[in-house]
């Protein structure tokens, strides 16, 4: 009498009973020595396990799962000589710009250190004295042409005057560097 009420009632529930119970519902419905052949019995319990709906529902989602990792698990395979390419064409690019930032670096150090020599106190001393040299030659010479009657007295004048004058300014400025704490 039990059995029909709850084949009744379950009947009544329609299949919201069994999607809510599912297997409770269906070992409800065995007989008592089903149930033990169920415990005792190792094979007849996988059969009723897989005769489940929620264990089949379950296996598909697993064996569908399966087939998509497969797919991906090919497409990746597939990409990976590509994967290879690029990565390599990336080192290669990566390797010629920074060979090239690296020259271009060296370039700017370069650069950099002849400014830097071209600035420094000792090469501007050294610029200052070569100018004064220069500027006493060029008066020496004018000198000399002057005595050897090849320039007049007002040119002579005028050229000697601005050369010494050039002169003792170079002068004066290379004496106060090398006094000052450069």
């Amino acid at each position: 009498m039990s059995t029909r009420f709850r084949g009744s009632q379950e009947h009544q529930h329609g299949s919201s009973s069994t999607t809510h119970d599912g297997p409770v519902a269906t070992l409800k419905n065995k007989s008592v020595d089903e149930l033990r052949k169920l415990l005792s019995n190792k094979d007849a319990y996988q059969q009723f396990l897989h005769s489940l709906e929620e264990v089949k529902i379950q296996n598909h989602v697993n064996d569908e799962l399966c087939k998509e990792n497969l797919q991906l698990a090919e497409e990746n395979l597939r990409k990976e000589p590509r994967i290879v390419e690029l990565r390599n064409q990336y080192r290669i690019i990566c390797t010629t710009e920074l060979a090239a930032a690296q020259e271009k670096l060296n370039e700017l150090y370069r650069e950099k250190e002849k400014i830097i020599k071209l600035n420094s106190p000792l090469y501007l001393l050294q610029r200052i004295q070569d100018a004064m040299n220069k500027t006493d030659e060029e008066s020496e010479n004018l000198h000399h042409q002057f005595l050897d009657r090849e320039i007049e007295l007002g040119a002579f004048l005028q050229k000697y005057k601005k050369l010494r004058s050039a002169y003792h300014r170079k002068s004066l400025i290379n004496l106060a560097a090398k006094t000052s704490n450069i």
